[in-house]
């Protein structure tokens, strides 16, 4: 599991872009998403990264 995270990351990133693409998902709202969140996700990968050198 610990060495599928980024592989799963790249592949839910490309459904999105696919889904943007296929007129299925209007990319602002992505955008918006990380506009409004992009600190919580750097915290939470410092915290991923920190717990994995605790093991």
């Amino acid at each position: 599991m610990k060495r599928a995270f980024w592989p799963v990351v790249v592949i839910l990133l490309g459904a999105v872009f696919l889904a943007h693409n296929l007129g299925y998902l209007p990319l602002w709202h992505i955008r918006r998403l990380l506009e409004v969140w992009w600190p919580l996700i750097l915290i939470a990968v410092g915290v991923l990264w920190l717990a994995r050198r605790g093991r």
